[in-house]
This record gives structure tokens, sequence and C-alpha cells, in this order.
């Protein structure tokens, strides 16, 4: 109220029907929807102490969840423990911010990446699963480099500086697993089909050139040894343009001499297809079943 009145908003035009509350103290003269306009609106009613966390705060910095953790009705809050959890509809309160580092993010106190990324982890297996925490780091570390490298050690320096944190072991048994170069969260996935398959690492996003010499294409995921490439074909590859742009990246491979093997989200998520891909690849490989 004394913000309004600051603002010359008397108490009637508060109380008048076209405006709305997103919470409790705040109005809006449109309610917000989206995840970031819901979450600004309940940051101006929130203690200082309290940032968005959990799988809020994931969303928030952009990072694919899986869609057990897409629901964004209730937004996760952590503040600190000496003030009490949080009390508040339509929040989810955690307490524990002292231990956390947290920074500002799109106008947002937000839980760091690497404290998000545990946090997710302590959902558990109900609610997350390995690969799904392979994806958000994998998402998190970016393209390789010394960036990736000093994210990966924030990710496990985090993790080990936790006593007893929830979901250690599966968050441990990502971290191994999680890669810098994955463009995509569907990469990821698809890249784990191929280390659950046993397939041997792919280089991913990698610069292929022409036996002659020059730049041929990028490979979502290239086998160099074996001369062997796999595709994602994303939804934004049914454009007519980009369509006549894969086929003629194909005929510059095959031509080459490369083996290339394009590949959809069925063949990832799907098991009898997601078979006969990784069956695909074992003989492109030249593997022995």
């Amino acid at each position: 109220m004394r913000a309004a009145a600051d603002q010359g908003i008397s108490r009637g035009r508060l109380r008048s029907s076209d405006l709305g509350r997103p919470t409790r103290s705040v109005y809006a003269a449109n309610p917000p929807t989206a995840l970031h306009e819901r979450a600004a609106a309940f940051a101006l009613a929130l203690p200082d102490h309290v940032a968005f966390s959990h799988s809020t705060a994931a969303a928030l910095w952009g990072l694919p969840l899986p869609r057990r953790l897409e629901d964004h009705t209730l937004l996760h809050v952590i503040g600190h423990t000496r003030h009490g959890a949080v009390e508040r509809a339509g929040c989810q309160a955690h307490r524990g911010a002292e231990s956390r580092r947290v920074v500002q993010h799109g106008g947002l106190a937000l839980t760091s990446l690497a404290d998000t990324w545990c946090d997710v982890g302590a959902f558990g297996r109900a609610r997350c699963s390995v690969d799904d925490l392979v994806v958000l780091a994998d998402a998190i570390l970016g393209p390789p480099g010394a960036r990736a490298d000093e994210l990966r050690a924030d990710l496990l320096e985090t993790l080990t500086s936790r006593v007893r944190p929830r979901g250690k072991r599966m968050l441990l048994a990502a971290h191994d697993l999680a890669r810098a170069g994955s463009a995509s969260a569907m990469e990821s996935r698809a890249r784990l089909v191929f280390h659950w398959g046993g397939l041997p690492e792919p280089e991913l996003n990698a610069e292929v050139s022409f036996e002659a010499g020059g730049w041929m294409l990028r490979g979502d995921f290239v086998w160099r040894e074996q001369r062997v490439i796999a595709e994602y074909q994303g939804v934004h590859h049914a454009d007519r343009r980009r369509l006549s742009d894969d086929v003629h990246r194909r005929y510059l491979a095959t031509d080459e001499g490369w083996r290339y093997v394009e590949f959809f989200a069925e063949d990832v998520f799907q098991e009898f297809r997601r078979a006969q891909l990784l069956a695909r690849l074992r003989v492109a490989l030249g593997l022995r079943w």
C-alpha cells in the first residue's frame, strides 16, 4: 500500500476489479503469465534474503528441464535458515540460502548455476534421472574451452562442499557423463543413447574437412577414425531451405567417403527405433555385435 501511495495510487484504485493480484500485496494491470513475469511479480513481495531456486531457477536460467519438472505452478524460493521458511501462497519454500551463491540474472535473484544443478538433483529419482542431470550439466558447460573447464570444476566443488547432499550419487554420475559441446538438450540425450548403447564416444559439433583440404561441414556427432557422421534432425529442419541444406551436406559427406546417419526425436525416445538407430550406427562404425 505504501509503495502505491508513494506513486499517487489510491486505495480505491487498488480495489478496482480490473487489477489482478499475482500474489499478496502485488497488483498488476495485466496479470503475468510467463514464468519470468510471475517471478518478477513475486519478487516485489519477497524478502531481500530470498532467491528463486531449484527447478524455478533452472527454468529462469534457460536450462532444459525434464517434463516432470516443467510445471511452475509453485515457484521454488530459498531463504536464509535463520529467517525461517517463506510462507506465501504460490511458493514452495526451501531454507539454506546462506550455503548457496545467489546472483542476479534477468533482474531476479537466482541461485548460481552450480547450486541450481545440485538442488535439482536433490529432487531424487522420483522427479529426475541421471540423464536429466547430464542434460542440465551439458547446457551449463556450453561449448568446449577454458570456460567450460571452469564451470565443470565449479559443479563438482559446489556439490562436494555440501554436507550430506541429497542426490549426491546421481549428481556425481551425471558430472562424470557431462560433456561440453552439445548444441541442444536433444543432442545431449542422443549422446547418452550412444553411451548407454556401448558406442565409442563421438566428437560433438566437430569440424570436418575435405580430403583435399578446406572446410566441408560441422557434424553433430563425428567418429573421425571410422569416418561416420550422425545428425539429429530437429523440428527446425522441416523448413524447405534447411532441408535442402541438409541433403546437400549429406551428399558432400557421402561423396567424400563418410557414412552419414540421420535420426529424429522418435529414434531417441521410442525403444524399437532407438535399438534400430544403435544397430545402424554399429554397422557404420564397424563394431561387432
